[in-house]
């Protein structure tokens, strides 16, 4: 593998991506410690410091994680990609019900340029909400124990809070689309995954104070050397699990039939459709968090003594966090599957085409298969997903150790982590053997999320 990484720095054209994908990952990380004008750094990360020992479960620890930990300081990248993701969902949803959209996205590549498009508009409308909102949010000292987080408060701050994040959040979006255009892997996707491999270093020192006599974080207890063994033991076990569930896939056999067209023979050959085991990837944890912790967070700022007991019941570690939490998991994979996958569309392509599944007739018998296989290989695989979501919390629980160290063993930055890593490391791969190196490894082949039939 290491002489994997050497041969990649041998090709030009490879080395020149590598070098600007690390280019610009740096200039991302620069960015996320730049703060915004006219607030006190210092009483915010206070504030989020006290919140997270007492609502760690809340949305902002999941828009932390998708900013790198900007929010927690409130850098110029503090709204970092999660609007994107955000957009770029919703415009996924309004394909399917909006025909204007639907036509748009078989049109190819000028479609989905047009989509790409809209998604950007989208990405700046919700960053400019946001950030007005945070701007209100910050100029109340009520809100934060009293201190006086805005020292010149008014509309020119608010103004200039939506300018400085609309902005930030509109160059990481750029910056992500250059990695995809001019660098190696999946630009959005590799931004956020270094995000949260940034917080590993601070994981790493939070279990080195807990390792030292009489040491106390959070509340949690000293930890031993038994104890950071079994840990490491349990990350490697939910790292294999993960791998398991994103190269997970079942083959659909499909043949095409002969087709004379002139003095030219096309079809009769063999292929597959892999229907993968988790098809919505890390989205239906991502719309499960957002649902569940969504009364935590307004608990925060809310006193209404209802709201301060749902929030109690759904925050991290609890019972009703956990059962809530694996059912709409499971809810969003069903739901993710059949807004990604169109059984009908696909069966109406095999057709005409002359292809069609040994044993089952083409059209509505090869539709009501497909339903078949989505709904039986969508049920383990939402099982499988919503164990490692909730691992974090019962790992956790169990070793009495921090959430932000517990958040290795599972959960959304598991998951993001190692299927960008897949993805760009088969990219990498593609590249080596295409210029008859050998590559990552000696049998067989990395396969990303994105599979393509063969």
């Amino acid at each position: 593998m290491l002489q994997a990484f050497v041969n990649s720095f041998k090709i030009p054209d490879l080395r020149k991506k590598l070098l600007i994908t690390f280019a610009i990952i740096a200039v991302y990380r620069f960015g996320t410690y730049i703060p915004t004008p006219g607030i006190d750094g210092a009483k915010l990360s206070m504030f989020f410091d006290n919140l997270a020992r007492t609502q760690g479960g809340t949305l902002f620890g999941m828009m932390n994680l998708f900013s790198g930990g900007a929010i927690h300081r409130l850098t110029i990248f503090a709204l970092g990609i999660l609007h994107y993701f955000s957009s770029s969902i919703i415009m996924q949803l309004l394909t399917v019900v909006v025909p204007a959209l639907e036509k748009l996205a078989k049109e190819g590549q000028s479609g989905y340029k047009k989509i790409n498009q809209y998604t950007r508009y989208g990405t700046i409308i919700l960053s400019v909400i946001q950030s007005f909102f945070i701007a209100l949010w910050l100029e109340n000292p009520a809100r934060f124990g009293g201190l006086q987080i805005v020292e010149y408060p008014g509309w020119p701050f608010r103004l200039l809070t939506v300018l400085t994040l609309t902005t930030g959040s509109a160059f990481i979006m750029w910056l992500g689309e250059q990695i995809q255009e001019k660098g190696i892997g999946n630009g959005m996707s590799l931004i956020v995954a270094v995000g949260i491999l940034s917080r590993v270093p601070t994981a790493v020192f939070q279990i080195i104070a807990l390792m030292k006599p009489g040491a106390q974080a959070g509340g949690r207890g000293h930890m031993d050397i038994l104890t950071v063994v079994l840990m490491l033991g349990i990350m490697i076990a939910a790292i294999i699990a993960t791998v398991l569930l994103t190269q997970g896939e079942r083959k659909i056999p499909v043949q095409y039939a002969k087709r004379v067209v002139g003095r030219k023979v096309f079809g009769g050959q063999s292929t597959f459709i892999p229907f993968k085991v988790n098809n919505g990837g890390v989205m239906p944890i991502i719309f499960a968090q957002s649902i569940v912790l969504f009364p935590a967070t307004i608990g925060v700022f809310i006193p209404n003594p209802m709201i301060q007991q749902v929030a109690a019941a759904l925050s991290h570690g609890n019972t009703g966090y956990l059962v809530m939490i694996m059912f709409l998991i499971l809810f969003f994979s069903y739901f993710y599957t059949a807004i990604a996958f169109n059984p009908v569309d696909v069966a109406e392509n095999m057709k005409k085409y002359g292809g069609f599944i040994p044993g089952v007739r083409p059209g509505q018998s090869t539709t009501d298969y497909f339903d078949y296989i989505i709904n039986r290989i969508t049920l383990p695989g939402g099982v499988f997903l919503a164990v490692i979501a909730v691992a974090p919390d019962i790992v956790g629980k169990w070793l009495n150790i921090p959430y932000q160290v517990a958040d290795f063993f599972g959960g959304t930055a598991l998951l993001i982590v190692v299927g960008v890593s897949l993805d760009t490391l088969k990219q990498i791969e593609s590249q080596l053997v295409m210029r008859h190196y050998e590559g990552f490894m000696k049998r067989g082949r990395i396969r990303g999320r994105q599979q393509r039939t063969a």
